[in-house]
């Protein structure tokens, strides 16, 4: 099993120029704004502090890079959909994730995290749709099911299997940072998948 806990920061880069290629395969955390990727980083590597996680959503603006045990590296892309961004900001966001997704990486994985309360959104769509025009495996991560009972979770997880089963999404996999058999379940899930 791949032990997550050996992850340490490796690099960010903010524009699309100083992307370099990587080395290992890569593991994507893709979402919104608020969708959580720092925190469920943080979570399924077991340190409080590895990601930067902030209560203001949008923090994140540049792609940050962890090494990790087996030769993997962990990639945490900036959150989409924040209103407040100017268009310079967005359109060297969108600079960023072209370059990024556009050039030859080793991308093993792309974790889609969506909030289990709502539907996919367009700016969703728009990364799904980046995920199946440059033929990436990706999981949808349905964040946020602490929020839910079990019956609500169950109408929840059979509608976002019923939305993006077209969409070629390999796996739908539900998640909470307030659970540590959450954590464990997609650790173990992801082992068995880059093993």
């Amino acid at each position: 099993m791949i032990n997550f806990r050996k992850t340490t920061f490796l690099t960010s880069f903010g524009f699309a120029e100083q992307l370099r290629l990587g080395t290992g395969r890569e593991v994507v955390f893709c979402g919104r704004s608020n969708a959580g990727k720092s925190s469920l980083i943080n979570k399924i590597c077991g340190q409080n502090k590895l990601a930067r996680v902030s209560s203001s959503p949008g923090k994140t603006t540049t792609i940050n890079f962890f090494t990790s045990d087996a030769d993997i590296t962990l990639v945490d892309l900036p959150g989409y959909g924040f209103a407040r961004r100017s268009g310079e900001e967005l359109q060297r966001w969108s600079r960023l994730m072209e370059t990024y997704f556009g050039t030859d990486r080793n991308i093993a994985l792309a974790l889609v995290l969506l909030d289990c309360r709502h539907d996919p959104t367009d700016d969703d769509f728009d990364m799904i749709g980046y995920m199946n025009r440059f033929g990436i495996e990706y999981w949808a991560v349905l964040t946020k099911t602490d929020k839910l009972n079990k019956s609500e979770l169950a109408e929840r997880l059979a509608r976002f299997e019923e939305i993006l089963e077209p969409l070629n999404c390999a796996k739908t996999v539900p998640f909470t940072v307030k659970n540590e058999e959450s954590a464990e379940n997609l650790r173990r899930m992801l082992s068995e998948c880059l093993s």
